[in-house]
C-alpha cells in the first residue's frame, strides 16, 4: 500500500542543528486521496443517512429503549465514518494549504458530507421534543442507552434555542457557504502572506519566530514587517470578522441566545458564571502578574520602556541554543515517564508511526494543534518545530492533547470529545511535567531563573493574553451588533485590551493595532480562547494536589482523561477536592504564577 507523499519546496529536515523531522503518514485514515476505501465510505454515509431518516423520522417518541439504543449507535457510526473522511481531507489540506487540489478535495467532500447529512437534522430536533419523563424511563430501562446520557444532556441544553425543522435544515445546508467559506478565505489568505526581512522571504510562522530573536533590531524589523503586510490585507481581515460576527449575531438572535458567548458556554458544558468568575479573577490579577513581571523583564533587558517586540524577547542571561529534535523527544518522554510509564508508552507511537508533522514548510498551516480524528484511528499532531526551547514545551503541550485523545477514545465517538474547558487539561499538565523536569535539572541559580521566567511568560501568554483576547472578542461582537466596523474600529478595540493587560512597562509602536488580524481562534472558534486560561488555572490547582503527595493522584488523573466528555467538570474535579465554580479556585491557580514571580523578584536581591 503506497501513500501519496506531499511535495514541498523545502525538505523535511530542520537543518543540521535540528536533525530530520517527522511528517504525517495518513494511511491509517486512507491510503490515498483517490482510494476506493474513501469512495466506499462516502457511499456509506449517503445511504446510512437516508436509511436513518427513513427508519426514524417522526418515530423517535414511539421507540423502545432497545430501539433507541440502536438508533443512537447507528447515528454514532455515521459520525465516525464522516469524521474519518473530513479528518483526512483536513489534515492533507493543512499540510499544504496553498495546493488547490487539496483545497478543492476538502471543499468538495465537505459539500457532499453536508448534503448527505441534511436528512439527519431532524434527529436532534425531534429528540429534544421527547417528554422528560419518557426519556428518563428509557434510560432507566437500558443501561447501555443510559451511558449516552451526557450526550443527551448536551443536546437538550439547546432545546430552548432550537429553530423549526425547516430553518435548522436550511442553516445546515448553507453552512458550507457561510462561516466555513469565510474560515477558508482567512486560512488561504494567511497561508499566502509573505514577509521580507534582510532579503529573506518568510511565512507568518517565520516572521513570528523572529519575535523571540536575541537581536533587538531583528525583533523590531519583524514587528514592522508584520504590521506592513497585515496593513496591506487589513480590509480583507476586517471583512472576514465583520461578516462572521454579523452572521453569528443573526443566528444567535433567531435562536434567542441571551449573549454572543452563550453558544460557546453551552458547547463547553460550562456555566456562564464560572467563566465570568475566571475572567474577573484574571483581570483583577493583571497588576500582580503581567504588570509586575514585565517591569522585571524591562529591568533585565536594561530598558526604561519596553516595546511590543520585546514582550517575547529572550532574557540576556539566556543561553540561546537550538534543541535537536531527538533531544526534544527525549526530554518530553522522560518527563512523561517520570510521572507515569503508561503516559510515555501512549506518547511513543506519535514519534514512531508518523503521527507528528513537525517541519516548517511553505504553505503549511502555522501554529500547532492535535487533531483527534476519530476513535477508530488515532490523533495527529501538527507542529512548526524550529528548535527553540519553547518549541519543546509546545511539543509537550500537543502531545498531552494526543495522550488525552487516545485515552478518551474508549468512550466512543459521541462521548470521547472533551469540552473545551477541560480539553486543555492534559496538554497544560504535560507542559508542567516537562517544565518541572527541566527545572529539577537546572545546573545553577542562573539557569533556574531563565527556566522560571520562561514558564511565567508562557503562563502569562496562556492566562493573561487569552483573557485579553476573550475581552477583545466580547467587545468586537458587542460593537458589531451596533453596525459595520471599520478596520480602525477593530484596531481601537484591540488596543483597549492590550494596554490594560500588558501594563505600564510597554509602549505600543504604530502598526501593533492590526495584530488582531492574524489570530485564527477569533475566526474559527469564537470565544474559544478562555479555554486556555481555564485549562491553565485548572492544571495549576491540579498540580498543587499532585505536589502535596496525593497517593492516588495518578489513578484519578488517568480516570479523568479516560472520561473524555462523559462527565461534567464538577464530577471530574470532585475526586481531587476541587470545584471550578468556587471563585477561590481561580485565585489558587493564579497564585502559582504569582509565586513564581515572587521567586524571580527575590533573586534580584
Amino acid at each position: 500500500m503506497t501513500r501519496t507523499r506531499p511535495v514541498f519546496d523545502a525538505n523535511t529536515s530542520g537543518g543540521k542543528a535540528i536533525g530530520p523531522l517527522p511528517e504525517w503518514d495518513l494511511t491509517d485514515l486512507y491510503p490515498a486521496p483517490d482510494c476506493p476505501e474513501l469512495t466506499r465510505d462516502l457511499a456509506f454515509v449517503e445511504t446510512a443517512c437516508a436509511s436513518f431518516a427513513a427508519d426514524y423520522e417522526g418515530k423517535l417518541a414511539t421507540l423502545t429503549a432497545a430501539q433507541m439504543l440502536e438508533a443512537v449507535q447507528r447515528y454514532e457510526k455515521i459520525e465516525e465514518v464522516s469524521g474519518r473522511i473530513m479528518s483526512y481531507a483536513g489534515l492533507r489540506y493543512y499540510q499544504l494549504t496553498t495546493d488547490s487540489a487539496r483545497a478543492k478535495q476538502m471543499s468538495d467532500l465537505q459539500d457532499k458530507i453536508t448534503a448527505y447529512t441534511t436528512p439527519l437534522v431532524f434527529y436532534g430536533l425531534e429528540f429534544n421534543r421527547l417528554d422528560d419523563a419518557h426519556l428518563a424511563g428509557l434510560l432507566a430501562a437500558n443501561a447501555d442507552l443510559a451511558r449516552y446520557k451526557p450526550v443527551f444532556d448536551r443536546m437538550r441544553a439547546m432545546k430552548p434555542y432550537q429553530l423549526s425543522d425547516e430553518l435548522e435544515k436550511f442553516l445546515h445546508d448553507q453552512s458550507t457557504v457561510g462561516a466555513a467559506a469565510w474560515n477558508r478565505l482567512f486560512d488561504e489568505t494567511i497561508a499566502s502572506l509573505t514577509f521580507t526581512i534582510d532579503d529573506e522571504e518568510l511565512t507568518l510562522e517565520g516572521v513570528l519566530n523572529l519575535f523571540t530573536d536575541p537581536d533587538r533590531a531583528k525583533r523590531e524589523a519583524a514587528m514592522h514587517e508584520l504590521a506592513r503586510v497585515l496593513g496591506q490585507n487589513i480590509k480583507t481581515f476586517a471583512r472576514v470578522h465583520n461578516t462572521l460576527a454579523k452572521e453569528k449575531e443573526i443566528e444567535d438572535r433567531w435562536r434567542g441566545f441571551p449573549t454572543p458567548q452563550t453558544g460557546r458556554h453551552l458547547a463547553n458544558h460550562v456555566e456562564p458564571e464560572v467563566v465570568e468568575a475566571l475572567r474577573n479573577a484574571v483581570v483583577a490579577a493583571y497588576p500582580k502578574l503581567s504588570h509586575r513581571y514585565y517591569r522585571l523583564k524591562a529591568k533585565w533587558l536594561g530598558l526604561d520602556r519596553m516595546q511590543v517586540w520585546d514582550r517575547n524577547a529572550p532574557l540576556p542571561m539566556e543561553i540561546t541554543r537550538t534543541v535537536p529534535w531527538d533531544e526534544a523527544q527525549k526530554t518530553v518522554l522522560d518527563a512523561y515517564a517520570a510521572f507515569s510509564p503508561e503516559m510515555a508508552e501512549i506518547a511513543q507511537p506519535f514519534f514512531d508511526k508518523g503521527w507528528i508533522d513537525a517541519a516548517v514548510k511553505p504553505g503549511k498551516a502555522p501554529g500547532a494543534f492535535a487533531h483527534p480524528t476519530v476513535t477508530s484511528a488515532h490523533p495527529y499532531v501538527l507542529l512548526n518545530y524550529l528548535g527553540k526551547p519553547r518549541d519543546v514545551m509546545t511539543l509537550a503541550h500537543e502531545l498531552g492533547h494526543g495522550v488525552h485523545q487516545v485515552l478518551a477514545a474508549g468512550q466512543g465517538e459521541l462521548l470521547s470529545s472533551t469540552p473545551l474547558t477541560l480539553a486543555e487539561t492534559a496538554s497544560v499538565f504535560g507542559e508542567m511535567l516537562t517544565f518541572q523536569t527541566m527545572l529539577s535539572r537546572a545546573k545553577d541559580q542562573a539557569e533556574r531563573k531563565v527556566l522560571l521566567a520562561g514558564k511565567v511568560e508562557d503562563m502569562i501568554n496562556t492566562v493573561v493574553r487569552q483573557i485579553a483576547f476573550y475581552d477583545f472578542e466580547c467587545k468586537l461582537h458587542a460593537a458589531r451588533s451596533q453596525g459595520e466596523l471599520t478596520p480602525e474600529d477593530i484596531d481601537a478595540l484591540w488596543m483597549s485590551v492590550q494596554a490594560e493587560s500588558l501594563g505600564d512597562a510597554f509602549d505600543f509602536a504604530p502598526g501593533y493595532e492590526t495584530f488582531w488580524a492574524y489570530v485564527p481562534h477569533f475566526v474559527h472558534s469564537p470565544f474559544y480562547v478562555y479555554a486556555y486560561a481555564f485549562g491553565d488555572g485548572l492544571v495549576n490547582a491540579l498540580y498543587a494536589v499532585y505536589a502535596e503527595g496525593d497517593p492516588d493522584f495518578r489513578a484519578k488523573y488517568f480516570d479523568m482523561l479516560r472520561a473524555g466528555g462523559s462527565k461534567h467538570h464538577k464530577a471530574l474535579l470532585a475526586p481531587f477536592g476541587l470545584d471550578a465554580s468556587d471563585p477561590k479556585f481561580w485565585d489558587k491557580g493564579l497564585s502559582v504564577i504569582a509565586g513564581m514571580i515572587d521567586e524571580l523578584e527575590a533573586m534580584e536581591g
